[in-house]
């Protein structure tokens, strides 16, 4: 029997049950989570997409499967075992060449092993560090999934659609909820509806930062990381296209420009400001203008809305409360090395709990904080790596259709590792993490594409044969 009437035969019976044991309501979102279920054991790619328009759009929607778990997580899970499925039947092309980047960051996951039972065996938690440290390398493997599932340019330009479209409709849920509202606890009804965990906690935070914007990543600062992330390829991809594409990517650009003023997030505003001034000397069109914008724009949101005026009046001060905590936690750091040099493993995030240590709001340093210093120079593998496949060819960036996505994912993954020096989300934080891993196996399939043959020959014939400077239109 066809895989396709087989598939409507279940459906239609699991309908017919779900009827008779609950309510109408109920019945048609259960089948509708089941069709979507066998959508992507069937279509592997279907689950990629979907996560990156959920992930960007609700990332810490929560559903109980047996256990409590982000919608997000749950349909990486189920991705990969739709991959691992059609591996079996041998419907998905077999990748037997991994790059340096792929074995670093495999290297780096194996290594894990030692801070996890390090921190099982020296952590005194209630929480399970097993779950935490598999959740972990699920979002890792995000990159994984991109070079599995990514392969033809087209459907790498489907899931940039998703990413973008999930990524507005957060912006336009945020924005617009904060100017009914004009706090951060505004979002707290949303966060509920969306089925978020720990709601009272998070509510007691939205509260005390009542003055920048909320959004479901639920902290500002997170919020202006997943900015930092995606606007760069927002921007790139609304330029190098035409009709709606040009409309979807342009307005994510604009939107998250002025949410990311809203959420007052210093890391990420001065990462982006820096990388946006590398492409401008890397002569990339419009992104002079696009500073000037920024700061036309940062000026009319100032003048037109007060508590921005004192948030920014004291944001880059050196009595500025949160500048103080952070050299709190530096000065602190080297006692917290001191008391776990193997790291504290995936039971708790940094601090522990019972003791006066501070955690650390730095990328590098976090990874020491949880996996040792080995885990950091792996991390540090990985991005170099990374870095010596994606880079650009010296001279003038031409953006055109063809090498918009490589530029725009390149310019976010910067960015990212720019805002790390100013907080840690990028290390450790589920979900966030996924995005980066998932940008970053985007951006290096884009590269090999554009400058994998040359750059093999330049290693093959010698540093005589320099290929142009511009990437391939």
């Amino acid at each position: 029997m066809p895989l396709g009437k087989l598939i409507a035969i279940v459906i239609g019976l699991a309908f017919g049950g779900l009827l008779l044991a609950l309510s109408p309501a109920k019945a048609a979102a259960a089948v509708v989570g089941v069709a979507a279920v066998l959508s992507i054991v069937r279509y592997p790619l279907a689950g990629l997409l979907l996560f990156a328009l959920l992930a960007t759009f609700m990332p810490y929607s929560t559903v109980n499967l047996g256990i409590r778990t982000t919608v997000s997580e749950a349909l990486l899970a189920l991705t990969w075992g739709a991959v691992l499925w059609h591996s079996l039947l041998s419907q998905l092309p077999v990748i037997r060449d991994k790059g340096p980047t792929e074995r670093w960051l495999l290297a780096l996951m194996l290594f894990t092993c030692l801070p996890f039972v390090v921190g099982q065996l020296s952590i005194q938690a209630q929480t399970s560090g097993l779950a935490n440290w598999l959740r972990w390398l699920l979002n890792l493997s995000t990159l994984f999934l991109a070079l599995r599932l990514l392969q033809e340019p087209d459907k790498r330009e489907k899931l940039v659609v998703c990413l973008l479209l999930g990524t507005l409709a957060m912006l336009l849920l945020s924005i617009g909820v904060f100017i009914r509202s004009r706090s951060a606890s505004g979002m707290a009804p949303v966060l509920t509806l969306f089925h978020y965990a720990n709601l009272e906690n998070l509510e007691f935070g939205l509260n005390a930062l009542s003055s920048r914007m909320g959004s479901p990543w639920m902290h500002p600062n997170a919020t202006g990381g997943i900015m930092a992330l995606l606007l760069p390829l927002a921007f790139c991809f609304g330029l190098a296209n035409q009709g709606w594409r040009r409309l979807l990517g342009l307005s994510v650009a604009v939107l998250g420009a002025a949410a990311l003023l809203l959420c007052s997030s210093r890391g990420a505003m001065v990462s982006l400001t820096l990388v946006l001034i590398w492409m401008s000397l890397r002569k990339v069109r419009y992104t002079g203008r696009l500073l000037l914008l920024g700061a036309g724009l940062a000026v009319l949101l100032v003048m037109s809305y007060p508590p921005l005026q004192e948030r920014l009046a004291t944001i880059f001060s050196p009595q500025n409360a949160s500048t103080e905590v952070r050299v709190d936690e530096y000065r602190m750091f080297p006692k917290a090395v001191a008391a776990y040099p193997l790291g504290i493993g995936f039971k708790v995030d940094p601090p522990v709990p019972g003791t006066n240590l501070l955690g650390i709001s730095n990328l590098w340093l976090n990874f020491v904080y949880k996996t040792g210093l080995g885990g950091m120079l792996l991390f540090i593998a990985v991005t170099w790596h990374w870095w010596r496949e994606t880079r650009p060819e010296p001279g003038p960036i031409r953006l055109t259709r063809d090498n918009a996505i490589w530029l725009g994912s390149c310019a976010g993954v910067m960015a990212a590792l720019v805002s790390g020096l100013f907080d840690h989300y990028f290390s450790f934080a589920l979900v966030m993490i996924a995005l980066f891993w998932l940008l970053l196996g985007l951006n290096l399939l884009e590269a090999r594409r554009l400058f994998g043959q040359r750059r093999a020959t330049r290693k093959l014939d010698g540093p005589a044969l320099r290929p142009s400077a511009r990437p391939v239109e």
